[in-house]
C-alpha cells in the first residue's frame, strides 16, 4: 500500500477555517485511491482539531531541525509527501529530497501567501497593489518553493494565473485544485420570508477577516439606520478580547464567536456581508454561505475565484468595493425579495464548479501521470534543479547547527543538573 504523508503547518480544524477543510478533501482524495496516509506537524495538537484516526489515519509529531525526522522518513518511506504550505518545504524539503529522492513532492499553496500579503501592504498604505510590492521577500520564498516542488495546487485560476504570467513558473508544475465539495446542492429549505438578520464568518486569527470586522464596525451604523431592526451577527474562531470588545447588542451589532458549524451562521439569516479588503485564494465563507442559500454582498476580493465569468456575472449576490456600493447592495438585497431570489438561484451553478465528483479524477490523472513520469518530468525543471542545490545545502547546514547547538545546550543544562 502506497504512503502519503502530509507535513501539516497545523493540525486540521474544519470548524475553525477553510484550510481544515480543505485538507479534510485533500486527505479523502488519496483515502479514495487505497493510500495509507500519515499526517504529522511540529505544531501542538489543538482541542478543536478534527479526530484523524476516525478515517483510519495515523497521526505523528516531527521535530524541526532534528536528525530524528530523518530517521522517521527512513522508516515510513512514503511515495508522496504533501507539503501544507510553503513554509513546510522550506523546513523539511532537503530531508525529504536526502532521504526519499523518489518520492513525489506536492505543495499545497492554501492561498499565496505572497499575494495576500502585497494586497496587504497596499491597504495599510492606502494605495493600489504595484509590482514592487509583488516582488517581496516572501514571494521570493515561496515561489521558490513552488518551484522545488513537483506539483504545486492552486486554490484559484486568479492565482494560476499570477503564477505563470508574473512569476513565470512552469503551468507543468501547477495544477488547478479548488475546494472539493461532496455535497454541491443549495439548501432551500428556509424562505426569505422566515430568514432574518445579516450574518458574517471568520477565523480572527486571519488578518483579512479582523479588517473586514472592523470595516462593518465602521459601515453598520448607517446600514442599521436604513435597516431598522435588523441585526449583525459576527461568527468567528479565536476571538480576542479586542473582538469581543466590540460586542453591542442595543446597536444590533452581535460577536457570536465560535461556530460549531457553518450552518449556524448562514441557514437562517438573510444575507452574508463580507467586506473584504484585501486578502488571497478561496473564500470559505461565500462558499458556505452559497450552500446555505443565503445571498452574499462582497468585494472583488472576495468573490476572486468563485465565478470564472467576466464580471463575475453568475456570482450569487452583488460586488462592490466602495462603501456606499456595499451598503446599497445590501439594502437592496435584503429587502427585494425578487433580487433575493434571483441570487440565491445563481448560487447552484457556481457551486457546481466545485464538485468532487467533478474534479477528483482530473487531478488524480494529473498527478498519476507526473508521478509515472517523475525523471523526465523533474529533468525538465531546471530552475527547481537549481533552486534545490543552493537551498538545501544552506538549509541543511543550519539545520545541523541548530541541532548541534541544541545538544550542547542540553549537555551543558545536565551537567549543571547533576553538580547541583
Amino acid at each position: 500500500m502506497p504512503l502519503l504523508l502530509v507535513l501539516g503547518y497545523v493540525w486540521p480544524e474544519p470548524n475553525s477555517s477553510a484550510a481544515g477543510w480543505r485538507m479534510l478533501s485533500l486527505l479523502q482524495l488519496y483515502r479514495q485511491q487505497g493510500f495509507r496516509i500519515i499526517f504529522a506537524s511540529a505544531a501542538e495538537k489543538s482541542p478543536h482539531r478534527f479526530d484523524l484516526s476516525n478515517w483510519g489515519i495515523e497521526e505523528a509529531s516531527v521535530a524541526l531541525n532534528c536528525q530524528s525526522f530523518a530517521a522517521q522518513l527512513q522508516q515510513w518511506q512514503p511515495a508522496v509527501v504533501l507539503f501544507d504550505r510553503f513554509m513546510l518545504e522550506e523546513q523539511f524539503g532537503w530531508w525529504v529530497d536526502d532521504v526519499c529522492p523518489q518520492a513525489l513532492k506536492l505543495l499545497d499553496s492554501e492561498d499565496l501567501h505572497c499575494l495576500r500579503f502585497a494586497r496587504q501592504q497596499a491597504f495599510s498604505a492606502n494605495r493600489a497593489v504595484t509590482a514592487a510590492d509583488l516582488r517581496s521577500e516572501l514571494a521570493m520564498r515561496e515561489v521558490a518553493a513552488i518551484l522545488r516542488c513537483d506539483l504545486t495546487l492552486t486554490i484559484s485560476m486568479a492565482e494560476h494565473r499570477l503564477l505563470t504570467e508574473f512569476y513565470q513558473v512552469p503551468v507543468s508544475q501547477l495544477l488547478y485544485c479548488p475546494f472539493l465539495l461532496d455535497d454541491v446542492t443549495v439548501d432551500t429549505s428556509v424562505t426569505f420570508a422566515t430568514r432574518r438578520h445579516i450574518s458574517f464568518i471568520g477565523n480572527f486569527r486571519h488578518e483579512p477577516n479582523w479588517q473586514a470586522v472592523l470595516r462593518l464596525k465602521q459601515l453598520w451604523p448607517a446600514l442599521r439606520a436604513r435597516l431598522p431592526g435588523v441585526e449583525l451577527h459576527i461568527y468567528g474562531a479565536y476571538p480576542p478580547p479586542k473582538a469581543t470588545q466590540l460586542h453591542a447588542p442595543k446597536q444590533g451589532f452581535f460577536i457570536k464567536g465560535w461556530a460549531d458549524h457553518a450552518a449556524e451562521a448562514f441557514h437562517d439569516y438573510r444575507l452574508c456581508l463580507a467586506p473584504l479588503s484585501f486578502g488571497a485564494g478561496l473564500k470559505g465563507k461565500i462558499i458556505d454561505a452559497m450552500r446555505y442559500g443565503t445571498p452574499v454582498v462582497t468585494t472583488e476580493i472576495g468573490a476572486e475565484g468563485i465565478s470564472q465569468q467576466p464580471g463575475f456575472i453568475d456570482f450569487p449576490g452583488a460586488i462592490a468595493d466602495e462603501d456606499t456600493a456595499l451598503l446599497d447592495a445590501a439594502v437592496a438585497l435584503y429587502q427585494q425579495q425578487e433580487l433575493w431570489k434571483q441570487a440565491q438561484d445563481k448560487a447552484p451553478s457556481c457551486l457546481a464548479q466545485f464538485s468532487a465528483e467533478l474534479l477528483q479524477p482530473q487531478l488524480w490523472q494529473r498527478i498519476a501521470a507526473v508521478q509515472q513520469q517523475l525523471s523526465s518530468h523533474r529533468s525538465e525543471a531546471f530552475l527547481g534543479s537549481m533552486l534545490k542545490y543552493h537551498h538545501h545545502r544552506s538549509t541543511k547546514f543550519m539545520a545541523q547547527w541548530i541541532e548541534a547547538k541544541n545538544k550542547l545546550a542540553a549537555q551543558e543544562s545536565q551537567e549543571c543538573s547533576d553538580v547541583k
